[in-house]
């Protein structure tokens, strides 16, 4: 199981989980109750039930840069295309825009 703790503008918003099931994700609770909570998405719209996906929601699949950037990242980092969550997990920390994803690691729950 990966996790990833995915931000707005630094403000934790939830959890992305990936498991032998596919794909959850998780509003934090506290962030739902804040004043102006945001969608991460608008196909992510705000509820306290989990979304689940059998592939990387397309939103986050989007965080995860292309091109020669991407090509950069498989060979510095040795990382599988086609593993789509540990792509986000080692290049979304700082994306263009409010989003951010940073990654749990198994002992910091």
């Amino acid at each position: 199981m990966r996790k990833a703790e995915i931000k707005i503008n630094e403000i934790t918003a939830g959890i992305l989980i990936q498991n032998e099931d596919g794909y959850q994700f998780i509003y934090d609770e506290s962030y739902l109750n804040s004043e102006k909570p945001m969608p991460v998405s608008l196909t992510l719209p705000l509820q306290t039930n989990p979304f689940h996906s059998t592939i990387l929601f397309p939103f986050f699949d989007g965080l995860i840069p292309e091109g020669w950037l991407l090509d950069i990242a498989e060979n510095n980092w040795k990382l599988n295309p086609r593993d789509r969550m540990g792509l986000l997990l080692a290049c979304c920390k700082d994306c263009i825009g409010a989003i951010s994803v940073y990654p749990i690691k198994e002992n910091e729950e």
